[in-house]
């Protein structure tokens, strides 16, 4: 079964949720309205069903291929790769200045999410690249902006990250990567690298490492840390990659998914020392770094979107075509197909509104992004920087882990035929796994919710998202039954939501264990609620569009999927306030030698 791009989804959700008509008020973005991003999502659509989507399930089982110190990836990639570059996919929202298009993050995450289901392994090359010119457009010298960014805009030259050590997971106190400075500017980087996708490959010309490492004399711990610029091949006067740098890839991991990704363990300076750049300062790596990071866990998010967007497709396909019993309604009068029975139509329609209840919230949040580093008003840009920071943890951990669930689910409506791998479900399946551990795991985004969001400023920020919330219910309520059904769920989740975040405000001082026990949950029950308020907007926006020459089946499709988001997913979220409000003292309460 091909990938279909849901451009009408994401173009409901641009227009109607992300307002993109604002957006494009925005100096900067005046050409970036509505006919803008119908004309590059079709395009984009296009691209990646035609060229990349039908390498993915190929190169799942010829996966990338280590020898001596090179990487060969799989058939195919290469040479879309190089179709990518072509069509300044690279660049579609990087600055004008170096080279890109300057799109809006709103147009560009649906872009993003595209690439991603049509081939997740393939996509990581470009995430990567995207974390890397963030960073150097933020914290770079004009002499290292002046070097690499236009090739990583044109994606000429591919961008890593380098934080992992095999003593040193996320705690990156541990880093203990050495950088030694020398009488030229420049420094040399010692020390060994894990984990890091894309490290070496046949796609590009050059390799940008961004690396985390110790000056010598450093404080001790994350004070301690700096970020480096160590290309592989080193950049000539002229521009163009040179001789070859001290960084080589020694093996790369065999996983259980994307496996198409070369993730590989990189030595530097076994040869007297790599050549590294200093990027800002010294000992403010870990600040760099987390530009890096932010956008990464923003695009994790939209990675989580896309592969349950690819498992929806395939397992819809499936109970279309699978013949298996008779309706129990006795519609048919011998055995149908699966997609007649209420249990297969559940857990299809599971897989649809979590999808698509994560995709308009981060549609949302990357519009949030947009304002707040377009918009003429300090005091706005403000509201959306806070708004779309508290948005990140939610867009990376809840889509993340709703990608399990509903690849879970895609495997199920395949039965036995997706446990067999022939069928491609299970890929779906063991690809999404990744997602709810790189870029932080979802204890770590949660333990960023719990602290950073919301007890710092004693839940001032979450009951801001609430009145938002809040505002959304009263205006379903005076809507027809649907809505004023989906305000009622809203309005027991929002209650639940403002109660668990009293709770971790009043907690987080006094008994901090109590207040991280339920992070996960709280992060889980956040997003719910988050998804759930974006779907009730989608509900109001899709009856004002009823009857008005829109596309009247998908208007109704959305409400039907809002209802059933409202009625089988937000239910969840009052339980899971009582297992977080009255259950924090059983997490702890087995003493260590009992287990």
């Amino acid at each position: 079964m091909s990938y279909k791009a849901p451009v009408n989804d994401m173009l409901f959700n641009i227009e109607h949720l992300a307002r993109i008509d604002q957006i494009a008020q925005l100096p900067g973005f005046e050409e970036a309205g509505l006919e803008t991003a119908q004309a590059v999502l079709e395009e984009c659509a296009r691209f990646n069903e035609e060229v990349v989507a039908p390498l993915n399930f190929d190169a799942d089982k010829a996966p990338s291929s280590h020898s001596g110190t090179s990487v060969t990836t799989s058939k195919g990639f290469k040479e879309a790769y190089k179709q990518y570059t072509e069509g300044g996919w690279q660049g579609l929202q990087h600055p004008a200045d170096f080279g890109g298009q300057g799109l809006p993050k709103t147009i560009g995450a649906a872009c993003g999410e595209m690439l991603n289901s049509a081939n997740l392994s393939f996509a990581l090359c470009p995430l990567l690249t995207d974390g890397a010119i963030e960073a150097l457009l933020t914290a770079g010298s004009d002499d290292l902006k002046a070097t690499y960014l236009e090739k990583l805009v044109a994606g000429e030259w591919t961008g890593t990250m380098n934080l992992t050590e095999p003593q040193a997971g996320s705690d990156l106190a541990q880093v203990r990567t050495r950088a030694e400075p020398q009488p030229d500017g420049t420094y040399k980087v010692f020390g060994t690298k894990i984990f890091i996708t894309y490290g070496e490959h046949d796609m590009a010309d050059n390799i940008v490492h961004l690396v985390l490492a110790r000056v010598q004399g450093a404080p001790e711990g994350v004070k301690g840390i700096s970020l480096f610029v160590v290309p592989k091949f080193l950049v000539g006067k002229d521009g163009s990659a040179g001789e070859r740098n001290d960084v080589y890839c020694v093996s790369i991991e065999h996983k259980m998914g994307i496996k198409a990704s070369p993730t590989a363990v990189l030595q530097f300076g076994d040869k007297g020392g790599a050549v590294g750049y200093l990027v800002g300062e010294e000992n403010r790596g870990l600040e760099y770094m987390f530009i890096m990071m932010n956008a990464a866990r923003y695009a994790v998010g939209v990675q989580g979107i896309a592969i349950a967007e690819r498992a929806y497709q395939k397992a819809v396909a499936y109970a279309k075509d699978r013949v298996q019993s008779r309706p129990v309604d006795g519609s048919v009068k011998g055995s149908a197909t699966i997609i007649h029975h209420p249990d297969v139509r559940r857990m299809l329609m599971t897989m649809r509104a979590l999808t698509e209840g994560c995709r308009a919230m981060a549609s949302t949040a990357a519009a949030a992004y947009d304002a707040a580093h377009h918009h003429p008003d300090a005091e706005v840009r403000k509201q959306n920087q806070a708004f779309y920071e508290f948005m990140v943890p939610l867009v990376k951990g809840y889509s993340t882990e709703m990608s399990l669930e509903v690849t879970d689910l895609g495997v199920q409506v395949h039965g036995g035929m997706g446990f067999i791998e022939e069928t491609g479900a299970a890929q779906y399946y063991r690809d999404a796994k990744i997602l709810t551990i790189y870029e932080g795991t979802t204890a770590i985004q949660a333990n960023d919710l719990v602290g950073r969001k919301t007890a710092r400023d004693g839940g001032q920020g979450a009951k801001a998202l609430a009145a938002q919330i809040e505002t959304t219910e009263k205006q379903l309520a005076g809507g027809n039954d649907d809505a004023q059904a989906v305000a009622r769920r809203l309005k027991a989740a929002r209650e639940a939501f403002v109660d668990v975040v009293d709770f971790i405000a009043a907690q987080s001082k006094g008994d901090p264990n109590a207040a991280y026990a339920g992070s996960v949950p709280y992060l889980l029950l956040t997003g719910n609620l988050v998804a759930g308020w974006q779907l009730g907007r989608a509900l109001l926006a899709a009856q004002t569009q009823l009857g008005q020459g829109s596309d009247d089946a998908f208007m109704k499709a959305k409400i039907v999927t809002a209802r059933f988001y409202a009625d089988h997913i937000l239910t969840r979220v009052p339980a899971t306030r009582d297992a977080i409000v009255e259950g924090a003292a059983s997490v702890m309460a087995l003493p260590q030698e009992a287990f």
